[in-house]
Order: structure tokens, then C-alpha cells, then sequence
């Protein structure tokens, strides 16, 4: 039997007791693990000079986890200890599913699936305007960018824009029910041509662009079967598209459709149109995109034109991108696509509160400051200091419990967070304080630097006396650090913590030196 990892993770106080309710329940076969308690109160806050200062890793360590929201550079401290260390999950319940617990380890790097994203106005717009969104689609995700052709609408700069496009690498395709444009697109170098039915299907022969076959009529599948024998004869690559139709009219047939294909050709390149679904149909389109590309991964359809016209589809390529990750990684892992990130999950989080109420009013009660906490869990939106410890579900009706009237700084930046908090309780999301909400593929992610601090926002700078609010060493309030392994007793924990004049507190998500607050 092989011998169990030792985790050594490394906290701060306030964290220390949740951590170790956690860790109790780790598998004892695969995980030996200690705490190293920094001696500060923050776990956030614990610097790189701080850690290699006052943390001692036990004998028998085989791996350090920092917490997630710690700016230390795990690299530096790993060659510091001569061990592998890494920054582990922001929220200690997901520590289980960080150490490979939910039974797989997610990789959503890899896909199978190619997006066309179509610019459906393109003979509306000059070149150099085609050629910013065809880089824009790319940068979110789009792999191939597909010029639209209106009807009674001339495209006299078709040719440009194909060669321009090319010319920046991207891969180009032109979508137009004219035979005309379709033979210019060619010929400018165009890489795929939407869309061929059997009657036009001659120009496939004259290119060497990879057509997209479509039956003569949505419901006329033979037509597209006889397309599709055309070119298998012939050897020369394609792709069949048996065209996706809206809700109420044929949505249902034209998915069976798909299916239908797939049985008497299994092994052709197909493509699927989802426009036809998330444009017409206003609901939020992450949802139903996720279906579709879950039909597309279990027919192994391996293309999708996407468009993006209506403002309630203006993340379409995200999406797609984010769904065309998640259902390779499940179908690779012949799983349902749950446990694959939060990506898909823009308004409901699966685990939207990581402390109980119960948890909230033990760590209120280990508050020696003024500054207000805000925490939200099952029960509502919790805020407390000291002094107080408010619960409530409006966020406005807090106002008369806090201590904020003279301080406008402060109460513009309370009211912030607290709609924040309210926000994620109605909807059943995370909600971290200082942290934005995830809205998974919905929106970008704030992009930063894991090994700095946060830079003070305008409501951190000052207070009402225009009195600096930057942070002061967040050692002003450390106490002894200290390693445990389970069930030993923390020295700390037997006696009251004492305030200290000379402390620093967190203020509006920052720390700042007592007096100043």
C-alpha cells in the first residue's frame, strides 16, 4: 500500500478552523496533511517574506497548497522550501474537488469542435471594418470568419475583404445564396463555401474551397444524400449541413434530421447552423447553446456557424467556445457534463454558499474591530463587526444598523458590496467580498496578477478626512505561527485574543493602520 501524500496547507487564523473541518475529511489512504499558520489573521494578506519567515514545513512533507487569494509567488517559496508548491482554491470547501476528489481531474484545454462565426452585414461594411471584427471573433474564440451576403445586396469589395482576412491568417468563408459571389469568394481564396445544394454543387469541382452541403428544401433530405454520394465519389473533402430550424417551425423534424444523417453516413464531416436557436428564440442564450453543442458532441458534428445579431446573444463566441470544452472533456470522460467548471453556470452557482450561517456568527464572534465583514449564506446577507451583527435580504435596509453616516467613502463602497451581496443571494451565486460575481462564460473575468496585491479602488483611497487608507504591514497583528497536524490544539485557541491599539484592520477590503480607519 502505498504511502499517503503529506499536505502541508498553509492559512491564517481566521481561517484555520473551517480549513480543518475540511481537511478531517480527507481521505486518510491518500492524504496525510498539516496546517502552518502564518500567525496573521488574514490568510489573503500573508506575503511572500511573510511565509518564508515564520511558516516551518514538517518533516515528511510532500506538497505545500497555498490559498487561492494569496499573492505569494509559489514558485519562489517552492525553490525557498525544496518543495512543490501551488496555489490551491479560493474557497475552502472546493479544496475536496481541487485535490482530485470529484473522481476526475478537469482538463478543458482541448476541443473538437471549430466555430464559423459569420459577420452577416459584411457587404454593409468596408474592408478595414471587416478586417477589426473578423480579429476581434478570432480573439474570442472564432476559428474560421464567415462573410455574410445579403440578397439585393451588391458585395463589389468581396474579394478585398477575403484577401485581407487571409492576409492576417485568419481562415475565411463566404455564406451567400448567390452562385456569383460564392465563384468570387473562391477565386479570392476563400477556405469553405456556405452553402451547396445539388443543383450549384458543380462550382465544388471548380475550387478548391471545401463546400457546405445543404438540401435543396430543409425537409427534402434525399436531395442533400445525393450531394453528399456526389462528392464522396469524388473523393474531395465537404462538410453536410441538414440545417437547423427555429422553435415551432420544424425545430424538432430538423434535429431528427441531424440524426438521420449521422446513421447513413457516419463518417462525414457535418456542421450545424445554431443561429436559428439562440437568435430566435429570447431566452439566455448560454443555455441553449450548451444543448446544442451537447447534440453536437454526442453526433459528432464537428463544425458550427454561429451569428451574432440580436444583443441578448452577444457573447455567442464565448459560449460556444466555453460549451465546446466542456462536452469534449465529459464525452472524452464518458461522463455527464457536470464537475467541468463554472463556465456554463452564468446565473446559479452548484455550490453558491461556502459558509454556514452557523459558520458566519462563530467568526463574527472572533471579531475584535470595527470594520464590517459581509458574508452571504442560505439565510441571507450577513454583516458584522464587533459591534453588530446584521441579517437581512435588502440591502438598502441595512443602512440604519451600520456606522457609516459621517463617512461617505465608506458607505458608497457598503452600499456597493451589499447590493453585490444581495444580487448573489437572490440568484444563488458566490458572493466573496471585494471579489466581482463569475458569471461564467456570460462575461469576462477580471484578468490579474496572482503573485500582487490588489491596487486600492477611489472608495479605499481616502476617507472623509482625505486620510490615506493604503496598507501598512499586515504582520501589525500577527500572532505566533504555528504547524498542526489533526487534532492537535492550537496554543491561540485556548486564550482571548486582545486587541491591540497598534493593530491593523481590514477597511473596505483593504488594510490600514488602527486610527486611520
Amino acid at each position: 500500500m502505498s504511502t499517503p501524500e503529506h499536505l502541508v496547507f498553509i492559512t491564517g487564523r481566521m481561517a484555520k478552523a473551517r480549513l480543518e473541518k475540511v481537511a478531517a475529511t480527507l481521505p486518510a489512504d491518500r492524504f496525510a496533511w498539516s496546517i502552518a499558520d502564518a500567525g496573521v489573521k488574514v490568510a489573503a494578506l500573508m506575503t511572500e517574506e511573510i511565509i518564508r519567515r515564520r511558516v516551518t514545513i514538517p518533516e515528511g512533507a510532500t506538497r505545500i497548497v497555498l490559498p487561492g487569494r494569496c499573492r505569494a509567488n509559489p514558485e519562489a517559496l517552492a525553490q525557498h522550501f525544496g518543495l512543490p508548491v501551488e496555489r490551491g482554491p479560493d474557497e475552502i470547501v472546493d479544496l475536496p474537488a481541487y485535490l482530485g476528489l470529484a473522481g476526475r481531474t478537469v482538463d478543458l484545454s482541448r476541443h473538437d469542435l471549430r466555430i464559423f462565426s459569420e459577420i452577416v452585414d459584411a457587404s454593409k461594411m468596408n474592408p478595414d471594418q471587416i478586417l477589426a471584427k473578423g480579429l476581434d471573433l478570432a480573439r474570442r474564440g472564432a476559428d474560421v470568419i464567415d462573410l455574410g451576403g445579403l440578397p439585393d445586396t451588391d458585395f463589389p469589395h468581396l474579394e478585398d475583404c477575403v484577401r485581407l482576412l487571409k492576409g492576417a491568417g485568419l481562415k475565411v468563408s463566404v455564406d451567400s445564396f448567390s452562385l456569383d459571389e460564392l465563384t468570387r469568394g473562391a477565386k479570392a481564396g476563400a477556405d469553405f463555401l456556405l452553402s451547396l445544394n445539388e443543383d450549384t454543387l458543380d462550382l465544388a469541382f471548380e475550387t478548391d474551397a471545401v463546400p457546405v452541403l445543404v438540401p435543396v428544401r430543409p425537409d427534402d433530405l434525399a436531395s442533400l444524400d445525393r450531394a453528399i454520394e456526389r462528392m464522396e465519389k469524388s473523393g474531395r473533402p465537404y462538410m453536410a449541413d441538414p440545417i437547423l430550424e427555429p422553435i415551432h417551425f420544424g425545430f424538432v423534424e430538423s434535429i431528427t434530421r441531424y440524426h438521420e444523417t449521422r446513421r447513413r453516413w457516419p463518417g462525414i464531416e457535418m456542421m450545424m447552423g445554431t443561429g436559428n436557436l439562440t437568435e430566435l428564440t429570447e431566452a439566455d442564450s448560454l443555455g441553449v447553446t450548451a444543448l446544442l453543442v451537447g447534440m453536437c458532441s454526442e453526433l459528432s458534428v464537428r463544425n458550427v456557424l454561429i451569428v451574432q445579431v440580436s444583443n441578448h446573444t452577444r457573447r455567442t463566441v464565448e459560449e460556444h467556445d466555453a460549451a465546446r470544452r466542456v462536452m469534449y472533456a465529459a464525452k472524452a470522460d464518458s461522463a455527464l457534463p457536470k464537475g467541468y467548471g463554472r463556465s456554463l453556470l452564468a446565473l446559479h452557482d452548484k455550490r453558491p454558499y461556502v459558509q454556514t450561517p452557523d459558520e458566519i456568527a462563530a467568526q463574527a464572534a472572533e471579531v475584535k474591530d470595527p470594520n464590517y465583514r459581509i458574508a452571504v449564506a442560505e439565510d441571507g446577507i450577513h454583516v458584522f463587526n464587533r459591534d453588530t451583527h446584521a441579517i437581512g435580504t435588502d440591502a438598502m435596509a441595512f443602512f440604519p444598523d451600520l456606522d457609516v453616516a459621517q463617512d461617505g467613502a465608506h458607505a458608497f463602497y457598503l452600499g456597493g458590496e451589499l447590493t453585490k451581496a444581495e444580487t448573489a443571494w437572490r440568484l444563488g451565486k458566490r458572493y466573496v467580498q471585494d471579489e466581482a460575481l463569475v458569471w461564467g462564460a456570460a462575461a469576462d473575468a477580471e484578468i490579474e496578477d496572482t503573485t500582487a496585491f490588489k491596487k486600492a479602488g477611489h472608495t479605499k483611497h481616502s476617507g472623509p478626512d482625505g486620510a490615506s487608507r493604503d496598507t501598512t504591514s499586515p504582520e501589525a497583528d500577527a500572532g505566533r505561527p504555528e504547524t498542526l497536524g489533526p487534532g492537535e490544539t492550537s496554543a491561540a485557541d485556548a486564550v482571548s485574543e486582545v486587541p491591540s491599539e497598534a493593530g491593523a484592520r481590514i477597511v473596505c477590503g483593504k488594510l490600514v493602520p488602527a486610527g486611520k480607519a
